[in-house]
């Protein structure tokens, strides 16, 4: 189901605000991925800020093609392969999707309404979808 316009801009407002602090809130990022899923640290390099960088980089480009499936097909595939070729299951992009929520609640704060809440989720929903049925990976 494609995002209304007013989704799309409570997304990209939500983005723009946590790009203006990014290292900071792409360690929040991890540290609550790794909250929520201490044993998927191992997957992962040592020194985070290079993948929370590219995290954020890659979903900046998503979101600059919000409800333009075509154009991010192969965004989608490339994700899917090394995502699979890491062992990635199913569950791992709910917790994902979690430990982003809770970052976009930190840096947003009073402004992160149930409405914003909600077109993250439809969003990010759609995203991992896509990644996942790029790599073949079952829910």
């Amino acid at each position: 189901m494609a995002l209304s316009d007013r989704e799309i801009d409570l997304i990209r407002a939500g983005f723009r605000e946590l790009r203006s602090d990014i290292q900071p809130r792409s360690e929040a990022f991890y540290a609550a991925f790794f909250r929520r899923a201490p044993e998927l640290r191992p997957m992962f390099r040592e020194d985070l800020s290079g993948q929370g960088m590219r995290f954020m980089s890659t979903l900046a480009v998503l979101l600059d093609h919000l409800n333009d499936p075509e154009t991010l097909a192969e965004r989608y595939a490339d994700l899917g392969r090394s995502h699979r070729a890491l062992g990635v299951k199913a569950a791992y992009f709910e917790v994902m999707g979690e430990a982003l929520i809770e970052t976009l609640q930190g840096a947003l704060g009073e402004a992160f309404t149930p409405e914003t809440e909600e077109a993250w989720r439809k969003a990010y929903g759609q995203f991992s979808l896509a990644v996942m049925a790029a790599a073949g990976i079952g829910q």
